[in-house]
Formats: structure tokens, sequence, C-alpha cells
């Protein structure tokens, strides 16, 4: 009984300090969103009309214009396969393994403090939640001390006690849909750099292609 006693004096200081930590978590959230809106929103390219133009220049072999093009570009996608084409005259292995190289960095910074917002997703609604369990043990031990009061006490305690979680689920919702759509964006983003490095890997491939094609004729 002492240990409950113990318990007990502790959950009644109420669910004020809990409104705190959310406010605190909803500062957070807000700026995780801007920051990863501010590095996602660069501009954005036709990766198409890219990739048409650096095949057809490396197949050429102007790797030089190759290079221009993706510079000028001036993308995340770009830069991936930009990293490749410095190894160029290294064969298609080196190439490969630089872009995949570049490809993980990318990844890795299109999705920090990512993991912010789907914790915060999770767990906010649990944090209202614990509030107003607090909020609710404090209305019922108002309620023994001031039995006078009746139940508008302990409605009014609820009442309060409510709000907790409320506010868990404001912090909570606003963090998965842009969780969500931050993991839509990136996955979008690697899409066009998947599709722009293998244009550069069949661009390496068609002189051997050639070749094979010229030896089975002669």
């Amino acid at each position: 009984m002492r240990l409950a006693e113990r318990l007990l004096g502790l959950t009644l200081v109420g669910a004020d300090w809990v409104f705190w930590i959310l406010i605190a978590l909803s500062v957070l959230s807000v700026a995780v969103m801007v920051e990863r809106a501010i590095r996602m929103g660069g501009r954005s390219i036709d990766s198409d009309r890219l990739a048409r133009e650096v095949l057809d220049r490396l197949s050429g072999g102007d790797v030089g214009g190759a290079r221009r093009a993706l510079s000028s570009a001036r993308s995340p996608e770009s830069d991936v396969v930009l990293a490749g084409i410095e190894h160029f005259d290294r064969g298609a292995g080196a190439v490969s393994a630089a872009m995949a190289s570049a490809r993980s960095r990318l990844r890795m910074d299109l999705e920090r403090n990512l993991g912010v917002l789907g914790t915060l997703g999770n767990n906010a609604p649990f944090i209202g939640l614990f509030g107003t369990v607090l909020g609710i043990i404090k209305a019922f031990a108002d309620l023994a001390h001031n039995q006078s009061g009746g139940i508008q006490v302990v409605m009014t305690g609820i009442a309060e006690a409510l709000v907790a979680t409320a506010l868990g689920l404001v912090v909570a919702i606003p963090a998965v849909i842009a969780f969500n759509a931050f993991q839509g964006r990136i996955r979008r983003i690697l899409g066009r750099v998947d599709a722009l490095a293998n244009t550069v890997i069949v661009a390496m491939s068609r002189p051997t292609t050639d070749a094979v094609k010229t030896g089975s004729q002669g």
C-alpha cells in the first residue's frame, strides 16, 4: 500500500506537464517538416529529356557534353549520375559502383530526421493518452477530497484531461501525413536516379554490343 500511495502521489501532479511536452514536440515536428520541405523542394527536372541527352552524348563519345548536361541540371538525380560519369574512363563497373555509393549517400541525406516524424506519429497519441489518464486520476482524487462538489468536479477534471488526448492527435496526424508525403517524394527521386543511372550503363554497353554485331557479320 505504501508503494501504491507513493505512486498515487506522483500522479496527482496532473497533466499540465504533459501538455508542455506535447507543445514542445509539435514545435519540433513543424521544424523538421519545414527543414525537409526545403531540402526536397529543389527545382524539378525533365528526367526523360535529360536521360535522352545523356544517352545521345555518351553514345557519341561526348563524355564532356554529358558532364555539362548533368551539371546544368543541378538536381539530386543528376548529381548521383555525375558522380559515376567522373569514373567513365575506368569502365562500367567503376561507374556503377560510384553511382551506387552516391545514391546511398543521397538516400541517407533525404531520410535524415524523418525518423522524428515517424516516432511522433506513432507515439504522440500515447503521450496524450497518458496525460488523460493522469488527469482522470487527479479528477477522482479531487472528488475524494471535495465530495461536496459532486459529479461536476469530476466532469471538469475529465474534460481538462481529454485535452491531452486531443493535443496528442494534433501532433501525430500532421507528422504522419508529412512522413508519408516525404517518403513518397524520396521514392520518386530515387526512381529517377535509377532510371538515369541505367541510361548511363546502357550507353557504356553500346560499343560492346556494336562490336559483337560487327564481328558476327564478318
